[in-house]
């Protein structure tokens, strides 16, 4: 059981260990640099960040490793960590409420069914006593009585049912001259506030112009030298520092392994604009680059002429290269290389 438990977590820090390599490999391709010259373009994945079109499905190898997080399919976690909201229940209307008409009615009804009770025993207590004195006349002069009481207690009920149906109901409000430009920030009038198109990852067209294509072709040529000089400083102005970890990295490797790639005598052939976009402040323009160059690797640690010294490619003999990059710049500002697509 011992013996298990060790190997399970040899296994777990070997995995650790082995993954962001294995990964990063990737990326880079067989021959160490990024450019897919004469390795044929076998990078099995794209590297950077396209804005909100990082993971977006544009025809080219989809970006892999990327700091942009992936979007998540289900809704966010309560932070707080307690359970949703639900609606508060609303209590149903009484049938007293639903029926105020019936109701004014039925009360009438029974007013005057209380006062026939109260008078009518009096009336009837009356008659028993003095019955032997009555009058002719005296019970339709109680028959009269007893009529006018009813009315009365139904004009009571109809003015009760008049003053709650009108006098106390409340005034329903006005919305005359309130639009959209009156109403107030974060109403529900206020349609831009709540249903507006521009957030963090809406994005409108850009049009890219001919001094930013000369920018993309030039990036092209300064990107390739910095790599083939392996000149990290040289690169930092020419990339976005995410672009600058993968790059740094990959040269650090080279030089552990006693190997340089070189990427000389670019010549660009045909780039066109896949799609080009600006999110808030941001302009991004993904292109296809089709170049010529000799690209080629070498041991540094085998003198030039021995064998073993050109370990992959042609020093003499341009191959074309296609890749596709993304560029992006803050508003008016300089053109970065942010993503690189096989």
């Amino acid at each position: 059981m011992l013996k298990s438990s060790k190997l399970i977590a040899v296994c777990i820090v070997a995995s650790i260990i082995g993954l962001p390599t294995l990964s990063f490999a990737k990326a880079r391709g067989s021959g160490g640099g990024f450019s897919s010259g004469a390795r044929g373009g076998n990078s099995s994945m794209g590297i950077g960040s396209r804005g909100s079109r990082t993971y977006q499905d544009n025809g080219a190898k989809p970006i892999e490793q990327s700091t942009t997080q992936k979007p998540s399919a289900t809704p966010p976690p309560n932070a707080s960590g307690a359970p949703p909201m639900q609606p508060a229940s609303v209590t149903p209307s009484s049938w007293w409420q639903r029926n105020p008409l019936l109701a004014g009615i039925a009360g009438g009804l029974a007013g005057t069914w209380i006062g026939h009770m109260l008078f009518g025993a009096t009336e009837s207590s009356a008659k028993t006593t003095d019955a032997e004195g009555a009058e002719p006349g005296a019970a339709s002069n109680s028959a009269a009585n007893s009529f006018g009481l009813i009315l009365l207690l139904m004009l009571v009920g109809a003015g009760a049912l008049y003053y709650f149906k009108k006098v106390r109901q409340t005034p329903a409000p006005v919305f005359t001259g309130l639009s959209r430009g009156t109403a107030a920030r974060g109403s529900l009038l206020d349609i831009s506030s709540n249903n507006s198109t521009d957030g963090p990852t809406a994005d409108h067209a850009y049009t890219v112009t001919t001094e930013d294509k000369a920018a993309f072709q030039q990036l092209l040529t300064d990107i390739q030298s910095a790599w083939s000089a392996q000149d990290v400083a040289a690169l930092r102005p020419l990339l976005t520092p995410e672009m600058l970890s993968y790059f740094s990295t990959a040269l650090a490797d080279d030089s552990s392994r006693g190997v340089q790639n070189h990427v000389e005598g670019v010549e660009l052939l045909k780039g066109d604009v896949r799609e080009a976009w600006s999110e808030d402040n941001t302009d991004y323009a993904t292109v296809d680059l089709r170049w010529n160059a000799r690209d080629y690797t070498v041991s540094t640690i085998i003198p030039r002429g021995e064998p073993g010294y050109l370990l992959e490619g042609s020093e003499s003999t341009a191959t074309e290269s296609y890749e596709v990059w993304t560029f992006m710049r803050v508003r008016n500002g300089r053109w970065l290389l942010s993503a690189i697509q096989q």
